[in-house]
């Protein structure tokens, strides 16, 4: 499922204020000891991000809150200021103690947060991991925004294009141990071995901190003065990296592309300092992390490959393999298309 502007085009400007609700004491249905029976009770489903006053994660969330409205459960986001995976365990607990139905969770570590998933499920709750991943024995359901394949080859052949497809380049990451980076990294450096003439120089980490990724681009800037392009795969990092090129002495020389969002990223679209990027639709992403997170709690799911489920507006998904529900592929934004997006 591609992102496409009609589908787009079809979504509310997505709300970044979202108050944060209590979720429900009730033992959620997913508690019952038949996995397979089906039951109409209403879920209560709690999203943890990755961290607290990220935009992405407000818009993704945003996108979950109105799913759980649709299906008539009761939403909440809760976790942490910063991102590591200690900050999200404590989260965790607390809603497995509260019986909340399901938990939809962007992991900080894929093992790390293994312990306090695991005795969640124990109590009932199911857990939908989306964004970033665990270990697939600490959840029930991986909600995928597109193949490590897919994101990792379009950031690749973006900076190729944009380099000419010779020179220094850089990445500007979010966490060194973040599941999700790490896999596009991964296929970003086995893309490369097709461009023989880039050469990756460094992989620096900004931890999705606005400061610090900012710091660390500059930092780049004056350790590798050939360098010709960054890549930046997380949406903080990339619009800290834009907001430094901005005004630097490197705008329109050294090129940057990676993963946003359009609203954060349209300005520099606009001055130049960016040329072209890609993302899937976040709100998406939530609504059906949401969705998913509902047909667990009422059975109509089990998280096995084969099975099949509605989200709302975003119509059928089936299961694929490891437990995995997948988004679509991403999608490049440009001076061309920005303004037709807003999220």
């Amino acid at each position: 499922m591609l992102i496409t502007t009609k589908r787009i085009t079809g979504v509310a400007a997505v709300a970044l204020s979202l108050a944060l609700a209590v979720s429900g004491c009730g033992k959620g249905s997913g508690d019952s000891s038949d996995s397979g029976s089906k039951s109409s009770k209403a879920a209560s489903v709690t999203f943890i991000p990755k961290n607290l006053g990220n935009p992405y994660f407000d818009t993704s969330d945003a996108g979950g809150k109105k799913a759980v409205e649709e299906f008539g459960g009761t939403y909440a986001q809760v976790g942490p200021q910063e991102a590591s995976p200690d900050g999200q365990a404590q989260y965790i607990d607390t809603e497995a103690q509260k019986h909340t139905s399901a938990l939809v969770v962007s992991a900080n570590d894929p093992k790390a947060l293994c312990d306090s998933l695991n005795q969640a499920k124990d109590a009932g709750t199911k857990v939908v991991t989306f964004d970033a991943d665990t270990d697939p024995s600490c959840r029930d359901l991986f909600v995928n925004q597109a193949t490590p394949e897919g994101i990792g080859k379009v950031q690749v052949d973006m900076i190729a294009d944009q380099i000419g497809d010779s020179g220094e380049i850089a990445i500007l990451s979010a966490t060194a141990n973040a599941t999700n980076q790490n896999a596009w990294i991964d296929v970003m450096k086995k893309e490369l071995a097709s461009h023989p003439k880039i050469k990756l120089v460094e992989t620096a980490y900004g931890d999705d901190d606005d400061q610090k990724s900012f710091d660390k681009t500059a930092a780049l800037l004056q350790k590798h003065p050939n360098l010709k392009g960054i890549i930046s795969p997380t949406t903080v990092g990339i619009a800290a990296a834009a907001r430094y090129l901005s005004t630097s002495s490197s705008k329109g020389k050294v090129m940057l592309t990676g993963l946003g969002t359009p609203d954060q990223m349209r300005k520099y679209v606009k001055d130049g300092t960016v040329k072209e990027f890609a993302l899937w639709n976040p709100e998406d992403l939530g609504y059906l992390a949401a969705y998913a997170a509902d047909a667990l709690v009422k059975g109509t799911i089990t998280g096995k490959e084969g099975d099949k489920f509605k989200a709302g507006k975003l119509g059928d998904y089936t299961v694929g393999a490891d437990g995995t529900v997948l988004l679509g592929d991403p999608f490049k934004f440009n001076a061309g298309n920005i303004d037709k997006f807003k999220f």
